[in-house]
């Protein structure tokens, strides 16, 4: 790939074939799209506010990815990403992360040593923590540093493409975990009600979704209705639990003085 092709795809981005390209690519990475979904150019084009033109010319872009194919007369399947396809990317992904970082150490700022350092340092506490959705930024980051400081247009377009595979892969694990943050409030100041034990201060669902939160509104709803003595114990808990800035800034202290410590 040569540069022209690398600015083309910048210029791409701006245009009707270039939008749709790129939001469908981003839809099926994330999981918004499973394998073998079919996708219907006027569905696709009437949600986007397009013609069926830019839909099809995107639909061709990411047959030569590998994200869909196209059987003739029948339509668009999306592909999905096999356990072979995911060693693949990161045996790819490690090799080309080694000659960008060759080249890195050449051209490097001291600023972006800085900031690479600091987020080891961040990376480290979060990981003691188990704040996975912090790691998961922190890695973003650092990524993106290494990526800049090689000053290769082409590798950083190669490696932007597979980290977003990689991406993909660390969501799904992270979802398999139930490590992704619950719904319903905020997961570190609700815990979720349980009836058996009698415990939570409030009411929460795993994934974002309709069914789910109709089904978690339905339950309160019930809980409300049926078990009022439930619902004020709920509400008594939640009330002597302490969310005030003064818990918060211990929080931050504690993160402050374990980066200190270990610097």
């Amino acid at each position: 790939m040569g540069e022209h092709d690398v600015n083309q795809e910048a210029l791409d981005k701006y245009s009707l074939r270039g939008r749709v390209f790129q939001k469908l690519r981003e839809d099926i990475l994330n999981g918004r799209y499973q394998a073998n979904d079919e996708l219907k150019e006027s569905a696709i084009g009437e949600e986007l506010g397009v013609s069926r033109t830019p839909v099809r010319e995107a639909f061709r872009q990411l047959e030569l990815e590998g994200l869909i194919r196209i059987v003739p007369n029948k339509g668009a399947y999306v592909t999905g990403i096999s356990t072979t396809d995911v060693a693949d990317i990161y045996e790819i992904r490690s090799l080309l992360e080694g000659l960008c970082a060759r080249w890195a150490t050449k051209r490097i700022s001291t600023e972006q040593i800085d900031e690479m350092e600091e987020i080891i340092l961040l990376s480290e506490f979060h990981l003691s923590k188990g704040h996975y959705e912090q790691l998961t930024e922190l890695d973003n980051r650092f990524h993106q540093l290494l990526y800049d400081a090689c000053e290769s247009k082409i590798l950083i377009h190669l490696l932007k493409n597979f980290h977003q595979y990689v991406q993909k892969e660390r969501q799904q694990t992270l979802s398999d975990k139930e490590r992704s943050s619950e719904t319903g409030g905020l997961k570190d100041t609700v815990e979720p009600y349980n009836e058996y034990e009698s415990k939570g201060t409030g009411f929460s669902f795993s994934n974002y979704n309709a069914h789910e939160m109709l089904n978690t509104i339905r339950y309160a709803e019930k809980i409300y209705y049926d078990k009022k003595r439930e619902w004020n114990k709920i509400i008594d808990r939640a009330m002597a639990t302490d969310y005030s800035w003064s818990v918060s800034a211990l929080k931050y202290q504690e993160m402050y003085d374990w980066l200190i410590d270990n610097n």
